[in-house]
């Protein structure tokens, strides 16, 4: 039986490096190929999503402790 537990974000990095990787080797026949890169697609979704929601997370955390309703951008120290 498969393990239904969601990849972490390294984990889908991880993955899609991988991918990549075997993509860019081009010893794959177009079929493999194509399967991959759906993969790597995939991949690259589900640590978009993983982004999004950590920098949410750090947008409502900057909030906090204010007397302003609106939520702070992240920003990155120079």
């Amino acid at each position: 039986m498969a393990d239904k537990t969601p990849l972490t974000f390294e984990e889908s990095y991880a993955q899609l490096e991988e991918v990549v990787r075997q993509l860019e080797r081009g010893e794959l026949t177009l079929d493999e190929s194509m399967a991959l890169f759906e993969k790597g697609i995939k991949l690259a979704q589900l640590c978009e999503a993983r982004l999004d929601k950590a920098e949410q997370k750090v947008s409502q955390l900057v909030g906090i402790g204010t007397d302003s309703t609106d939520l702070a951008p992240f920003r990155a120290r120079d």
